[in-house]
């Protein structure tokens, strides 16, 4: 095929097909009104006269931070003191309780599982266990979350963070579908992070500290968010083997990784 004469003979015209490079002043105007309307829709807001910035300011979301731990690693303790701090460091915090067979808890919760969602009653009309009951309660709940996430939103310019404590039993949460639907919601409206609670007095064991880990390895890759390590209950038990362990492990990763190449 001759390329050339088959390009002379197609006949196109500039101007005739294709976007003309040419704007009048009234499609300038519309393109104008466009951009008014969908910066609109984007939620901003121009700074007070006066105040240091940028021209436009998005709306702020609070970070949402979900502490899950192993059965008695101090999950409500830990967050009973971040509580407290957010209280006297003048945070605006929001603190939601996810565990329905908690007795007592000893911080308020602004939203509560236990006001929607009886426990004990699930476990009889139900003819469940305890894990059971716990599972079906968090499941139940979770088909009403996006109420929960309304009402966040609503508050979201008043917060700085939200807190959220789940059940001491960190399968029901992690590994199931109602956990999956909350994280996901949450993740999906608001900055998230996940602060997992290990028990140090109890992962001076080397088998215990790995078991630990490879749990937070787990939650990580589950969620596809970001994950601190806490170190709980330090006034019993030093955390400096966590440390060690750390920097040794990264020795190790490092030489490894340099003698492989």
């Amino acid at each position: 095929m001759d390329i050339d004469s088959g390009l002379s003979n197609s006949n196109i015209k500039s101007g005739d097909e294709g976007p003309s490079m040419q704007v009048d002043s009234k499609g300038s105007l519309d393109e104008k009104e466009e951009l008014t309307q969908a910066m609109g829709m984007l939620k901003m807001e121009q700074p007070a006269p006066g105040q240091v910035g940028s021209s436009v300011n998005f709306r702020k979301k609070p970070v949402i931070v979900i502490v899950v731990g192993m059965a008695g690693s101090g999950k409500t303790t830990f967050l009973h003191r971040l509580v407290c701090h957010t209280q006297a460091s003048n945070i605006r915090g929001y603190v939601l309780n996810l565990d329905p067979a908690v007795m007592t808890l000893p911080f308020g919760a602004n939203i509560d599982i236990r006001d929607t969602v009886k426990y004990k009653e699930v476990m009889k009309q139900f003819n469940l266990g305890p894990n059971g009951g716990i599972l079906t309660s968090l499941n139940l709940f979770a088909t009403k979350f996006d109420e929960v996430i309304s009402v966040i939103e609503r508050r979201a310019d008043q917060l700085d963070y939200v807190l959220v404590d789940t059940p001491g039993q960190i399968e029901i949460f992690t590994w199931s579908a109602s956990g999956a639907i909350i994280t996901e919601a949450f993740a999906s409206t608001f900055p998230t992070v996940v602060a997992y609670v290990v028990d140090t007095p109890r992962s001076s064991s080397p088998v215990t500290f790995m078991s630990n880990m490879l749990y937070a390895c787990s939650i990580l890759y589950k969620t596809r968010l970001p994950l601190v390590l806490t170190f709980n209950k330090t006034d019993v038990a030093q955390h400096q083997f966590a440390l060690e362990v750390y920097f040794l492990s990264v020795i190790h990763y490092t030489l490894f990784t340099f003698l492989s190449n």
